[in-house]
């Protein structure tokens, strides 16, 4: 079973599409390996809070780097003191792995 660390140490692979999106239970599996992650809409979401724009921002570019070093990227809505990050792997229309890597990455962020 994965869990968050072997979240954090794996690569995301290439999605060109012609694979199935996660289904449910993997989904739900997956999931719990994160705090604060939520499910809906087809994607896996989590706003981050922070005390200022600029540590928002610093935020940001940590994740966009990220972002770049795996090749899969997020959607990110920025606010004063706050960044919502959604994932979902569009060559897929669905979720992947690749997702939850990416989340779990952004969360160790943290941790350094």
């Amino acid at each position: 079973m994965i869990n968050t660390i072997d979240l954090v140490r794996s690569k995301c692979k290439p999605c060109e599409g012609g694979v199935s999106p996660l289904g449910a239970d993997e989904i739900a599996r997956l999931l719990k390996q994160l705090q604060g992650w939520e499910h809906a809409n087809g994607v896996i979401a989590k706003t981050y809070a922070f005390k200022n724009y600029y540590q928002a921002l610093a935020f940001v570019n940590a994740a966009a780097w990220i972002s770049h070093r795996e090749d899969h990227h997020p959607d990110i809505t920025v606010g004063y003191n706050q960044c919502r990050v959604s994932y979902v792997t569009h060559a897929i229309n669905g979720l992947s792995e690749n997702d939850f890597i990416c989340a779990a990455k952004l969360d160790a962020l943290f941790d350094l």
